[in-house]
């Protein structure tokens, strides 16, 4: 999670991650990392809150995520 990003998710091709902005839904976070999957990155339709990568894994989320009832990191 970061600070002052422009968007709500932004892909980062350099460190193969997504960064997430905080402060936001979330739902609009889920929402925007899955597009980043699909479209940007090729990922298969995923539904709920379970996330896979292009690569088949599932995706993690921060921790920051997980007191909000969703998207706690994958173990």
């Amino acid at each position: 999670m970061a600070d002052d990003l422009p968007e709500i998710a932004v892909w980062d091709p350099d460190e193969v991650s997504i960064r997430v902005a905080r402060g936001f839904q979330v739902r609009d976070v889920l929402r925007e990392v899955r597009d980043i999957l699909m479209i940007d990155l090729g990922a298969p339709a995923s539904r709920g809150e379970l996330l896979i990568c292009f690569c088949g894994m599932r995706v993690e989320f921060p921790r920051e995520l997980a007191p909000c009832g969703a998207a706690a990191p994958v173990g």
